[in-house]
């Protein structure tokens, strides 16, 4: 049985998540926003290499494929690797809203186990703002974008400044982020919730 709790129901003052005019285009492959993110870095040996799609409105497709690295019981991903797959997807909607934002709240249902070799196929979209809250709901089907349900999450994101990273970041990696010669990939290091 599912039961949001009251710290994720948006208020009742909120309001519809609008798409910002800069966002990439419905089908646009995202990318990483910073190369060694464990959620969608290239350059993490183990990470998920999650790949996100923009959608239509405040929405999003993500996918990855559970390898053995992930796993928790013999053969099944780990818990926390399906939660951390679900937080990625969802954290990388605020590239659609072009807004600086870290995870306040995730809540996870596991509803099946998902196999290692499996291509967890997730779907997430903005459902609320308000103010700094934005409230955001994802799935993670096995087989299909339409296969049967293995995990869903409803979080709760806060938006911050760049400042937030900066300040609490380990300086080394910071500062490597902020000496890259590769201007977009400098400013996409601090775009997106990590």
């Amino acid at each position: 049985m599912r039961g949001t709790s009251a710290a994720l129901q948006p208020p009742a003052d909120a309001t519809a998540p609008v798409r910002h005019p800069e966002a990439p285009a419905p089908g646009e492959l995202l990318g990483a926003h910073y190369g060694q993110c464990f959620g969608c870095g290239d350059e993490q040996p183990h990470g998920l290499h999650l790949q996100a799609r923009a959608g239509e409105g405040v929405s999003l497709t993500a996918e990855f494929t559970v390898k053995a690295a992930h796993q928790g019981a013999p053969g099944l991903a780990h818990g926390g690797v399906l939660a951390t797959a679900l937080d990625e997807t969802l954290g990388s909607l605020t590239w659609l809203l072009r807004t600086i934002a870290v995870t306040g709240r995730l809540e996870t249902d596991f509803v099946r186990p998902v196999p290692v070799g499996a291509v967890l196929h997730l779907q997430a979209e903005v459902t609320a703002v308000a103010g700094r809250k934005i409230y955001a709901t994802a799935t993670g089907r096995v087989g299909g974008p339409d296969g049967p349900l293995a995990v869903r999450a409803d979080a709760l994101f806060v938006e911050v400044k760049v400042d937030h990273f900066i300040d609490n970041g380990r300086q080394e990696e910071i500062q490597a982020a902020m000496n890259d010669p590769d201007q977009a990939r400098r400013a996409r290091a601090f775009e997106v919730n990590p």
